[in-house]
Formats: C-alpha cells, sequence, structure tokens
C-alpha cells in the first residue's frame, strides 16, 4: 500500500515514526463522459483564463481568494513550515472511552505503519496501551491543507486513524423534522420481535447487490453476458392505509422463515375503538360549512 502521509505520533515525549496508508478501498464502478450521437469521449481540460493555455499539474498552485478577489498562492512549501505541533506530527491530547464518539464524527480511516526499527517497541507500546485501557486516543493531525481531528484505536495487530469532524461541523438534529404520532407499546413489542428475529447477521455477509446487477447490464451491454430480467415495481405500502401490527408480525414470519427457524404465532391485540372520538368528529363535521357553499 502507497503511503499518503509519513510523520509521528507523539505520545507525550514519546515520538513514533510511522507513514500513513489508506484502510479502505473503493470497489465502486467508475463510469467516464461520453458525447451521446457518436460515443466520443468527453474530457475535462485546465485552462488559464488569462493566456488561454492548457496546463498541467505541476503548472498549478494553490491560491486563497480575498474578499476583494485578490489571489494569494500558497504552496506545500508554505503548509509544511506552518508553526504548528501537527504539521508532521499526529499528537495525542487525550483518552476517552470509545462509546463517547458519536459515529457521525467519524470520516476517512488509515492504517499506521511503524517506519523504522527504532520505531517498533514505541509502536507497540502504544497498542498494548490502548487494548488494556479499553479507550481510544483522540489527536490532531495537519493532513490536506487543514488541521484535523483524529482517533486512534486497535484494529488486530495494527493501530489504526480515523478522522473526525470538528463538533461545529456537526449539524444540529433541531433541523430534522420529527413526526409527533403516538405508537402503541404492543407495536414497540412487535418491532422489538422482529429486530431480535433480524439480529446476528454480521456486515462480513453482506454483498453489494446493486454492483453485481450493474456489472450484469454492462456485460449484457458489451455482448458477452445475458440482459438481466426487468425489475417488477414494488411500492412499501402507507403504515396510514396498512395494519401496522399485522405488518411487523408478518415481517417477523417472513424473516424467521428465510433463516428456517421455527415460526411462531402470537395473537394480534384486539384493535381499541374510540366511539366517542368518532361521534365527536361527526358532529363537528356537520357543523361545519362546506367549502362549496
Amino acid at each position: 500500500m502507497r503511503p499518503i502521509w509519513s510523520g509521528a505520533i507523539s505520545f507525550g515525549l514519546v515520538t513514533i515514526p510511522i507513514k500513513v496508508v489508506p484502510a479502505t478501498e473503493s470497489h465502486d464502478i467508475s463510469f467516464r463522459q461520453i458525447h451521446t450521437s457518436d460515443g466520443g469521449r468527453v474530457r475535462y481540460r485546465k485552462v488559464c483564463e488569462l493566456d488561454g493555455q492548457e496546463l498541467g499539474q505541476d503548472d498549478i498552485v494553490r491560491g486563497y481568494e480575498t474578499a476583494t478577489g485578490t489571489l494569494i498562492p500558497v504552496t506545500d512549501q508554505d503548509l509544511d513550515n506552518l508553526p504548528l505541533p501537527t504539521a508532521k506530527a499526529i499528537e495525542i491530547v487525550s483518552f476517552v472511552p470509545a462509546a463517547s464518539i458519536d459515529p457521525i464524527q467519524i470520516g476517512a480511516s488509515y492504517y499506521l505503519a511503524a517506519t523504522e526499527s527504532v520505531a517498533a517497541k514505541p509502536y507497540e507500546l502504544l497498542r498494548r496501551a490502548l487494548e488494556r485501557s479499553s479507550k481510544v486516543a483522540v489527536a490532531k493531525f495537519a493532513m490536506r491543507d487543514r488541521e484535523r481531528l483524529g482517533l486512534l484505536r486497535v484494529k488486530e495487530n495494527a493501530i489504526m486513524l480515523h478522522a473526525l469532524r470538528w463538533p461545529d461541523e456537526i449539524r444540529s438534529t433541531s433541523q430534522v423534522p420529527v413526526p409527533d404520532t403516538a405508537v402503541s407499546e404492543q407495536e414497540v413489542d412487535a418491532a422489538v420481535r422482529l429486530a431480535e428475529t433480524l439480529a446476528g447477521t454480521g456486515l462480513e455477509e453482506m454483498r453489494d447487490d446493486y454492483r453485481a446487477a450493474l456489472e450484469e447490464v454492462i456485460a449484457a451491454k458489451a455482448g458477452t453476458g445475458i440482459p438481466p430480467a426487468t425489475a417488477e415495481e414494488s411500492l412499501p405500502a402507507s403504515a396510514g392505509v396498512v395494519d401496522l401490527m399485522a405488518m411487523l408480525e408478518k415481517s417477523v414470519q417472513d424473516a424467521k422463515a428465510t433463516r428456517r427457524e421455527p415460526a411462531t404465532v402470537h395473537d394480534l391485540p384486539a384493535r381499541k375503538t374510540a366511539p366517542k372520538r368518532t361521534a365527536a368528529k361527526k358532529s363537528t363535521a356537520k357543523g361545519k360549512p362546506s367549502r362549496s357553499a
């Protein structure tokens, strides 16, 4: 794996030289843009708007635009020479319980590899300390033009670094409209039974069905495969129309049948009627003038 960053872990007075390598890889199918009429490739070229010249990557540097429109160039050397301890080091600032980190903060993941023989012992020391404390380390580091928060944890025999979002980058849940709807305890119990029935399926058992279907489409259009059957459109039933309890109970039975577990039948609770509320609604409706009047 090719390293994307080299530096050191700063653990108090202990320095551990490391290199950072990506811990994940993408299996997405990539597309090119083509001209509809003749299939020609559509390419993007980087052109200077002043002289019209097409530029290569070596001809381009970062530029910060001020409020007046002035562009100030910022080079890699400028960033490397920033007066910050995190410019070339992952500085551990605290140890916290793993449960205290909200998953919404976690971003990209990396493996940290010791780069020199002198780093072997302090690397192992930090790894064992993280394991024994059952905590994760919160760190600060500078990568890709900005200072970031990071989380260090142990995966098998390696130390991992997860980029974290800063607290002010997390939007408040107050911006999310939450329905104000009551559900019965029986419905909650049925939903919990369904959750328990579906428990146990690990992520390692999951497969990307979308990618597999897309590969079939591409193979068929290339003349090397059989066109897949057209999927039938199936829309989920509205919970406002169907019996929610019946849907939950049916889901439990279907899940157990799929997993070849013995099915158990639960009696559905009798529906509660509210004649007084219905009468009140009818009375109110009669008292209101119609819109066509």
